[in-house]
C-alpha cells in the first residue's frame, strides 16, 4: 500500500527552520537528532516507537511519521500500538487481510500542545550538547594559541568575545591588562588559556596577562624564532608594565637580543603598543646562574653575587648608585628578575673599603688585558682579582675557554697588583 502524505504543522516547520538557519551542524546529524527526539516523544505516548517509521526533510522543514501495526481478527487485538482489528484496517482500505502490516499516516499535531513542547524541548536539549561538544572539540587542542575576537559585551567581571563562528569566548578581569579598555564591536587578541568542560558546558577562558601571549607575540615578530634558530627560554611579565624575556640562539652568527628587538626596537614597537606600553627588557639566557642573574638585573650592574643553590637564593652585591636600579620602581626590576631566574633575590649595599679586605673589579684591569678575557672569566661568575686568584688555575682554562699562556699572562697582573 502507498503511504498517504502527512501535513506538517506551521509549528513544527518553524521549529526545524529554527534549527536549521541558526545551528552549525551538519545536515546527517541534525536529521539524526530530530528522528530521535520524535522517537523519545513517541516512546512516551505509545510506550514504544519501535514500530514507527519516522521521515524528516529539514531541507523543507517537514515531516512524516508513520505506524505500522498487524492485521488480526476482530476482539483479538491485545496490543493496540502493535495491532489493529480486521473491520478498523478494512476502513482505511478494503483490501486488506489477516495478518498483513497496515501503515497508516500520524498527524503529530494531534497528540496536543504538551506533546509539541516536549518535542522542542527535546530538540533543543540535544542541539544544545550537540553544540558544546562541537565548541569543546574546537578549542580543546588549541590552548595557547592567539585568537582573535570581536567584543560583543563587557561586565565587571569579565568581557564576552565572540568568535567568527558565533562561539562565546570569555575574558575574565583576572587576564585583562590594567589598562586595557574595550569596546563593543571592537577586534581584540588574546591567547586561549584554558578549556573547561565541567558538566559538558565548555568555557573558553582567554588571557592576555599570561606569558604564553607575549611569547606567542613575538614568534610572530621575529622569524627566527618562528624557524627554531632562537629560543624564548622563560618570560617574567608585570602585565602593562614591563616583562623581561630570556633568549638564547642555537646559531653563532645570530645575536639573539639584537633578532628580538630589531632595528631600532622596531620588532618590539608593535608588540609594547599590543601590551598597553608594556616595556620589554630581551636578555642573553645562560645556564651560568650567576651570570643570569647578573644579567636579569639589567640595567644595574653587579659587583659581585653569593648563590645558595639549594635554597634557591642569591645575595647580590652592587655599588650604592646602582642598588635603585637592581631594585627598580615599586620593587619592579628584582621582582621580574627573581621571576626570570626563579632565585629570591636579595640586594646588599658594598661595605666600604677601609671595612673589608681590599679588591679590585676585573673591569679595572681594561687597560693591561683585553676586554674579550675579562668578559671570559666574568662569564663564568668570576668579577673581582681575588676571586680569579683563588680560583684553580685549570678551571679557568676549561670553563671560560681561555688559552695556558692567556690564563698565566692574567694571573701575573693581577697578583703584581697586589704585590705593589
Amino acid at each position: 500500500m502507498a503511504k498517504k502524505t502527512n501535513p506538517s504543522t506551521p509549528n513544527m516547520i518553524d521549529t526545524f527552520n529554527e534549527f536549521k538557519e541558526n545551528k552549525n551542524i551538519d545536515r546527517t546529524t541534525l536529521v539524526s537528532v530530530l528522528e530521535e527526539s520524535f522517537r523519545n516523544v513517541i516512546a512516551k505516548i505509545f510506550g514504544s516507537d519501535e514500530n514507527f517509521d519516522v521521515i524528516v526533510n529539514p531541507d523543507k522543514g517537514d515531516f512524516e511519521i508513520y505506524r505500522n501495526r498487524v492485521v488480526v481478527e476482530d476482539n483479538q487485538v491485545e496490543d493496540p500500538n502493535k495491532e489493529i482489528s480486521l473491520s478498523d484496517a478494512q476502513k482505511i482500505d478494503p483490501d486488506y487481510e489477516l495478518e498483513e502490516e497496515v501503515s497508516e499516516p500520524i498527524e503529530f499535531a494531534k497528540f496536543g500542545r504538551r506533546a509539541i513542547l516536549n518535542l522542542r524541548q527535546t530538540l533543543a536539549s540535544k542541539i544544545l550538547e550537540l553544540e558544546h561538544d562541537s565548541l569543546y572539540n574546537k578549542y580543546k587542542d588549541r590552548v595557547g594559541q592567539i585568537i582573535s575576537g570581536e567584543v560583543y559585551q563587557t561586565w565587571k567581571r569579565e568581557v564576552l568575545i565572540v568568535d567568527d563562528e558565533n562561539n562565546e569566548l570569555i575574558l575574565p578581569k583576572s587576564e585583562q591588562i590594567p589598562n586595557d579598555q574595550y569596546r563593543k564591536g571592537e577586534t581584540i587578541r588574546a591567547v586561549i588559556h584554558r578549556v573547561d568542560n565541567e558538566n559538558n558546558n565548555p568555557k573558553i577562558i582567554l588571557s592576555r596577562t599570561s606569558p604564553v601571549f607575549l611569547e606567542r607575540l613575538l614568534e610572530g615578530e621575529v622569524p627566527e624564532i618562528n624557524d627554531g634558530l632562537i629560543s624564548i627560554k622563560k618570560i617574567a611579565r608585570m602585565p602593562g608594565e614591563r616583562a623581561k624575556v630570556a633568549v638564547e640562539s642555537y646559531d653563532d652568527r645570530i645575536d639573539p637580543v639584537g633578532a628580538c628587538v630589531g632595528v631600532k626596537g622596531s620588532r618590539v614597537h608593535g608588540i609594547v603598543r599590543e601590551l598597553c606600553g608594556e616595556n620589554i627588557d630581551v636578555i642573553n639566557y645562560t645556564s651560568n646562574i650567576k651570570l643570569y642573574i647578573q644579567r636579569s638585573l639589567s640595567p644595574a650592574k653587579v659587583s659581585s653575587i653569593n648563590i645558595d643553590m639549594e635554597n634557591h637564593k642569591a645575595e647580590v652585591f652592587l655599588k650604592p648608585e646602582e642598588v635603585s636600579l637592581a631594585i627598580g620602581r615599586g620593587g619592579l626590576n628584582i621582582k621580574l628578575a627573581s621571576m626570570l631566574t626563579e632565585y629570591t633575590i636579595d640586594v646588599f649595599r658594598e661595605v666600604e673599603q677601609d671595612q673589608v679586605e681590599e679588591d679590585i673589579y676585573l673591569d679595572e684591569f681594561a687597560d693591561e688585558v683585553d676586554q674579550w678575557v675579562i668578559d671570559s672569566i666574568k662569564r663564568i661568575g668570576l668579577d673581582t682579582a681575588k676571586a680569579v686568584l683563588k680560583a684553580p688555575r685549570e678551571m679557568l682554562v676549561e670553563k671560560a675557554d681561555l688559552e695556558e699562556e692567556t690564563v698565566d699572562y692574567l694571573i701575573s697582573i693581577l697578583k703584581a697588583e697586589f704585590e705593589n
